[in-house]
Formats: structure tokens, sequence, C-alpha cells
């Protein structure tokens, strides 16, 4: 059985449920997590400042990421330390199951042998890796309670029928939800069994009733439930937040267990043999109408067969003023999505593009779009959040690009002017000069080239070349690079020159320490040699 990431949902879960009372074992059982997963999480919480007194507005992103961040295990192989004890006792606790021995007895030899874990492990263990299943249930039913008023609702989908959608015909579903207490029902029409029909279904039922029942117990609807477990179910991600969104209690009925939801169980045939069957319809739209006018009355004012009452009168002298407030706002189900960081550092979701920080470009992060905002998430951190964009269309913030790239991937021309500008009041009004274009970003180039010649070259040399072109009225960079290139060789060529002078001064001042006197060159003749000054042969020169 491989490790299972705890999605950031599931934490909010495990907080929301704390804070509401709930101790560590249900507060696990709504999130469908571990006891111990549970409570290092709340654990974390309390350290990040989370007070149980408080209420579900300290459950901010940046809350949960710093919970996230501290408690999120490092498991290479993909299980923890207790997994790998038992993978090491695989042949004991196969022969055991073979055996039939209870996972409580298996337990209790391990740590007698001195391996020790969590009995939930053992479970999990014995289930996924050694073939171990549960004992068959008793043929007994239980009668259960019916609760507070206005409590618990019970919900269940069906299948009832074809009816015409413009020219063709469609599977008709029914979600029924039933309330334990009164028996008073509401049909919701779809012709799709997904998380958006169900949500779509719920807030449809809030406004027939007039309020929100606090605890929802749904069968194992796989819009709702991932993953099915009596004791630890593994919610779907939308569904997960639209129960926090609206503050329900989820407790879903266990595995081909209709007795645990059995006030609604017989609902889908009954809508079924008494309103569908035999009835015309012109759409979806006018069966649904019809539909609610027979919870109503012929569902609402019959006498139910288990209460002897009318379910609609009892609704609404025992039900409707305990039930919580109905929402006021609409709800958006977001769409949650995995996606892969591109080159460009920017994700796809909802056919639009994000972009993310480019230093994670390659990597996985998880989407969140619900029609408003799109929030990106690296292991349960927000990490950018940004305005949805419809089909097609781009978001990008400026300090995901790379330094420098930033301008030009906007076309900031602007910006760019600015930058040129700093180097110099010639440069800034050569740059503005380039761009002054009806297409300027296809300039953009020319004042990046002209601001390179200004780093490698300096300032000063540039600032006067431009000064040199404006006065010429020459625009081109090109002639702008030959002027810093020739002006600084010739200035490199004027400064060797005069290291050469210099040397040959000083060469001069030590020759004269050693000059001889005139007259030692006189000849026989008379005639005497003159030395002139400077030390060169000069045609004008004689004795």
């Amino acid at each position: 059985m491989a490790f299972r990431e705890v999605l950031v949902t599931q934490v909010r879960e495990v907080l929301r449920a704390w804070l509401g009372g709930a101790g560590k074992r249900p507060a696990a059982r709504r999130a469908g997590v571990d006891v111990k997963t549970a409570m290092r999480y709340i654990h974390a919480a309390q350290a990040a400042g989370l007070a149980r007194g408080g209420d579900e507005s300290q459950l901010t992103d940046e809350l949960l990421g710093v919970v996230v961040a501290a408690v999120r295990p490092a498991r290479p192989a993909g299980h923890g330390a207790s997994w790998e004890a038992l993978a090491g006792r695989k042949a004991d606790v196969k022969a055991w199951v073979k055996d039939d021995l209870t996972l409580v007895k298996m337990h209790e030899l391990l740590e007698r042998s001195g391996t020790v874990v969590p009995y939930r492990t053992l479970a999990r263990f014995a289930a996924g890796e050694c073939g171990y299943s549960s004992s068959s249930r008793s043929g007994v039913t239980v009668p259960v309670a019916d609760g507070e008023p206005g409590e618990e609702v019970q919900l269940d989908f069906g299948y009832l029928g074809m009816i015409a959608d413009g020219d063709r015909r469609r599977r008709l579903h029914a979600l029924v939800f039933t309330a334990v207490v009164s028996r008073y029902c509401f049909v919701f029409l779809t012709f799709s069994q997904t998380t958006v029909a169900v949500i779509a279904g719920c807030e449809a039922a809030w406004v027939f009733f007039g309020g929100m029942f606090n605890v929802l117990i749904p069968d194992n609807l796989k819009p709702v439930v991932d993953k099915a477990d009596r004791l630890e179910p593994r919610w779907n991600r939308e569904w997960l937040e639209y129960a926090q969104a609206r503050g329900l209690v989820v407790d879903p009925a266990r595995v081909r267990s209709p007795q645990d939801k059995g006030r609604v169980e017989n609902g889908v045939k009954f809508v079924q043999v008494s309103f569908f069957a035999g009835e015309q319809f012109v759409g979806l739209d006018d069966a649904q109408r019809r539909v609610e006018d027979w919870c109503r009355v012929r569902a609402g004012m019959r006498v139910h067969g288990t209460t002897r009452q009318r379910p609609a009168e009892v609704f609404a002298q025992r039900e409707a003023a305990a039930l919580l407030p109905a929402p006021e706002q609409p709800y958006r189900v977001p769409a949650w999505s995995e996606a892969k960081v591109q080159r460009d550092f920017s994700v796809r979701a909802q056919n639009a593009f994000y972009s993310v920080p480019y230093r994670l470009a390659g990597q996985q992060v998880t989407v969140r779009a619900d029609g408003t905002l799109v929030k990106i998430y690296h292991r349960g951190q927000v990490i950018r959040t940004h305005p949805q964009q419809p089909a097609g269309g781009r978001s990008a913030d400026p300090a995901d690009y790379p330094p420098g790239t930033d301008i030009y991937a906007r076309r900031d021309v602007d910006k760019l002017a600015k930058m040129a500008a700093a180097r110099g009041e010639a440069i800034g009004i050569y740059a503005a000069r380039i761009l002054d274009t009806p297409l300027p970003w296809t300039r953009m180039r020319a004042v990046y080239a002209l601001i390179g010649l200004a780093r490698t070259y300096g300032n000063d040399p540039v600032e006067q070349a431009c000064a040199a072109a404006l006065e010429l009225d020459v625009i081109s960079v090109g002639k702008i690079r030959s002027i810093v290139e020739k002006g600084t060789g010739k200035q490199a060529a004027q400064a060797a020159e005069r290291s050469r002078q210099a040397g040959d001064a000083a060469a001069r001042v030590t020759a004269a320490r050693f000059a001889r006197d005139p007259r030692e060159y006189a000849t026989a003749t008379g005639v005497r040699m003159q030395v002139l000054p400077g030390g060169h042969d000069d045609a004008s020169g004689g004795a």
C-alpha cells in the first residue's frame, strides 16, 4: 500500500473539526485520515498560533502552509517506519491471516516478539499485503434513533428512466434528500452523476427546505467518496471543500450497508413509481418543476407508512425552525487539477495560462480554479494567486520572470526607456528616438544593444557618442557602436604614444650624464663638430 499524501483540504477539515470541539478521532474520521496524522496536524497548528476558542477565519492559506511544512513526512520509499517493520514480518502476518487470527491477536503477537507498530498500520498492511478481510456481518439490523429535529438529512442517487432533451432522449437520475425526523423529501433531477451535479442538488435542496441540515448522510457516491472505508473514507477534493464552505458534517453510509440510510433507501423507488412512471416531460426544466410540486403535495401530504404522519406538516412544525440558515450566495464549484510547470514557467488551468516562479519549471503543482481566482499550490503552500482568465487567456506576475527578462517579455517599452535614461541624458533621448515608432516593441532589441554598449565601454563614451549623433540626427545603434569603438581605440593609441614619449625623454636625461665634451670631436683642420639640440640630425646645421 503506497503512502498517500494528505491533501490541503483534508488538513483544513481536521482543523475545522477540532475548532468545532471534535476530538482527534472524530476529526480524523471526518477528514479521512489516520488519528495520529490528525494529531500531528493539530499540534502543528497550535504551535503556529491556532486558538481553539477562535473561529474558522483562522484557517488561512498561510497558516495551512506552515502546518503542512511542519508535518509533511519524508518517506523516500513511500511508507513509514512502521510499515517497513511489518514488511519484514510479512510471512508471519500471512500465516496468521491464513489461520484466521484476529487483528487484535496479531497485534499482541507482534508486540510480544518486539515489533511494536500502530494497530491501524497493521490493519492496512494485513488488508493490502496479506489478503486480510473482516468477518461477515450479522444478519440483525438494529433500529437507530432519529436524532434531533433539523439535524440530519439522508441522501441517495438513483436512475429513473429516459426523457426527451431537445431532439434526443437521455438517462435521467434522481438525487433524493429525506429529512430523518419528518421524512419530508426533496428530489433533484440531473442527467449526470458528477460532483458538480451533487453540489448543485444540495444547493437546490437548501432552497427547497429553507435552510441547511447540520449532518448529511450520503451513500458511498463516487462524486463524494473517492475511496470507501468504514472508518476513514477518502473524500473527493471538490466535495470536501464544499462541505467546509457550507459547514456540513458528512457521515457516509458503509459499503453495502443500506440500513445506515434507511430513511431514504426506498426514496428513489418511490419517486420512480409515484412520480416518474407513465408521465411525459417536455425537458429537464419541466420535470424539475413538476417533481418539486410532487414533493410538496403528493409525497409531502401523504400519510407516511412508518410515522403515520404527513411529512410536510411534521417538517413545518418540528424541523423548519431548527435548520441552519440557508446560504446567501451561490457556491462556485472549484476545479482542482495537477499541472506540470512548463519551460515558460506557466501552468494551464481551465484552458488558460498562469505564471509561477521560474525556479519551479519542470515541477508538479496543484491548481484550484473557482471561477474568480486561481490558486496554485506547491507542496501545500500557496505560491501564486491570479484572477481567473477566460479560455485562451494569460495572467503573468512580473516577479515570476527570471531577473532582467520581464521587460522584454511584457513589452514594457516605458520601463526600458527609463533604464536607458538612467545611463545618461543623451542616452535616454537616443533610446526614446529609437522607440518612437508605431510598433515600439519591434525596436526594443536596439535599445538593449545601446544599454549593452554603456555597460561595456562605460556611460561617458556612449553619452558623448549619442550627443554627437543627435546633433547630426543620425538614429542608428550601429553608428553609436562604431563611434564608441573607434573613439576608445584612438584614446588607447594616444595613451600609448604619450607613454612612449615620456620614456624617450627619460632616456635622454640619463644619456646626458655620460655625454662627451664637443671639443673632443675637433679635427686636425680645425673644423669642429657641433651637437644639435634634441639629438637629431639637422640639415641646416654645420660647422
